[in-house]
């Protein structure tokens, strides 16, 4: 090929083997201007249009980037918030346990000191099928069961909430028993004092019955009379017991009861001792069950030794003996 040069323009010869014939092209200056600006064009915008996508996937990567770093810091934030709250829970919790501990502390105490009540004053109290504290302990045999939960499907906030909640219970559970246990005490103790104030010990050596309680003919008028105890014979000098705990409210002697003893109890008894020969307490004095209150005597309205032996209801005389048996 070969190139002729005007100034108009540029011919082009294109020589192919000899038996083809010559080719000429004819390009023209604008043409030789405008071709090579037009394909220069054309790449520069090739080239813009990449460098504006690149740019843009740039753009697009680094936006997505940013979401991610967003969103994996807020997953951090996110964990050590909880990581904190969990923190602060199990701070709390240790605080509780320390106070369950003192608080179970002071119910075991409270319950030592029931029993000993008890034990002291020969009671036992049944709360049906009730668990005491103290018997509790721990096995580690392989005696055990329940469903499978995996540690990695308990989140520890529920897992926290669920100790809360355990400590909550036991505590209110220790309130309870806590408000039981004096009021069991304070019930063993009335129901001491109650027994202790019934009367139902003999208050002589001697169980020979000599008159009972009722209507009789009397010994001295011969007469029917209403006899307001039970006689008890036996010799002068013989020991007289309380019949029940309770307060002296007469030591006092007329004709008819010769020497006598006045004792108060609960529930608006009184036992009477008619015909001593000697009292050993004195008025408003505090008497236990079975105390040696005087003696055996024959004095007042008597035909020979014997205690009159008399409970009072309500200021009414009841027959003794169903109290003493």
């Amino acid at each position: 090929m070969r190139v002729g040069r005007s100034s108009q323009g540029m011919t082009l010869l294109i020589l192919r083997d000899g038996q083809v014939p010559v080719r000429q092209l004819y390009l023209s200056k604008p043409v030789m201007v405008c071709v090579p600006m037009a394909a220069l064009l054309s790449i520069s915008s090739l080239i813009i249009s990449l460098h504006l996508r690149s740019a843009d996937r740039i753009a697009g990567l680094e936006h997505q980037l940013l979401q991610q770093q967003l969103t994996m810091e807020a997953v951090v934030s996110d964990k050590n918030e909880a990581l904190r709250r969990l923190q602060s829970q199990v701070v709390s919790l240790s605080k509780e346990s320390k106070s369950f501990k003192a608080r179970l502390g002071t119910v075991s105490a409270l319950q030592e000191q029931l029993e000993h009540f008890l034990e002291k004053n020969k009671l036992s109290v049944s709360a049906g099928n009730s668990t005491k504290l103290s018997s509790l302990s721990w096995d580690r045999s392989r005696k055990v069961g329940g469903e499978f939960i995996a540690v990695h499907d308990v989140s520890t906030d529920a897992l926290a909430r669920e100790t809360e909640d355990d400590f909550s219970a036991m505590n209110t559970l220790l309130d309870e028993m806590q408000k039981q246990i004096p009021a069991q005490i304070s019930t063993a103790q009335a129901h001491i004092e109650a027994l202790s104030g019934t009367p139902s010990l003999w208050p002589t050596p001697s169980r020979r019955i000599t008159s009972s309680f009722g209507y009789r003919r009397d010994p001295f008028t011969g007469r029917a009379a209403f006899h307001a105890g039970i006689d008890i014979g036996g010799q002068v000098g013989d020991p007289v017991y309380a019949a029940a705990a309770g307060k002296v409210t007469a030591v006092q002697q007329d004709g008819s009861r010769g020497k006598y003893i006045i004792i108060r109890h609960p529930n608006g008894l009184e036992t009477w001792y008619m015909h001593l020969n000697s009292a050993e307490v004195r008025k408003d004095e505090d008497i236990l069950k079975g105390q040696l209150i005087g003696q055996l005597g024959n004095t007042g309205r008597s035909t020979g030794p014997h205690l009159h032996f008399q409970v009072m209801k309500k200021d009414e005389a009841v027959d003794p003996l169903p109290y003493m048996n």
